[in-house]
């Protein structure tokens, strides 16, 4: 097997045991046991657990910039609700507590370097791709000119962050967050019509 195909294996099997430990009760050995890799071999690609939910946030980092980018629509305001669709997409089982095992992480997040720097990528990545759509719609005269898009992708990604950690803490829908994050859109960032003919 591959150093690649072991990797893979290897952010699988952490995915399944957090699935099932969460966060804090997770261990090197419950790890070995979602694969066919000894907890020896998992040391011997990660000094320790710190290491390996760090490698396992460098992954999620390149599956969400996968989601993202597989996102469109057929100008920048449907690209927009596309995209915050995407993120709020309601998970199943396994990716609710999934979700659960990545908020149990997000509060290691204060006490822990390596786990805010690489949340912290995550968050920019989704504000510069909200501020990408927010730019080329101010361009071509979809969104009002008088926005600031990286403001304005702040302010989503933050309604978005929140929305998600109610999901998973307090067993909120996301439909309300969704449904108010497209009146927004509707009411503060489309340009109006008559200005742009003026």
């Amino acid at each position: 097997m591959s150093d690649g195909d072991a990797a893979t294996e290897i952010m699988h099997a952490t995915y399944r045991a957090l699935c099932s430990y969460g966060y804090a009760d997770l261990t090197m050995q419950d790890i070995a046991d979602e694969s066919s890799k000894s907890k020896a071999a998992l040391h011997y690609h990660y000094d320790s657990k710190h290491d390996l939910l760090c490698a396992f946030l460098d992954d999620l980092y390149d599956r969400f910039v996968a989601l993202t980018d597989d996102v469109e629509g057929d100008d920048p305001h449907e690209e927009l609700l596309a995209l915050i669709e995407a993120v709020l997409e309601n998970p199943d089982d396994d990716r609710e507590e999934f979700e659960t095992a990545v908020l149990e992480i997000r509060a290691q997040a204060p006490y822990e370097e390596g786990f805010r720097e690489r949340l912290r990528r995550l968050d920019d990545h989704l504000v510069a791709e909200l501020t990408g759509i927010l730019e080329a719609g101010v361009a071509d005269g979809t969104f009002d000119p008088g926005i600031d898009p990286a403001d304005t992708a702040g302010f989503i990604v933050t309604v978005l962050t929140g929305t998600s950690t109610r999901r998973v803490t307090a067993g909120r829908p996301v439909e309300c967050s969704q449904r108010m994050l497209a009146d927004y859109v509707e009411t503060n960032l489309l340009a109006d019509p008559a200005e742009l003919s003026a």
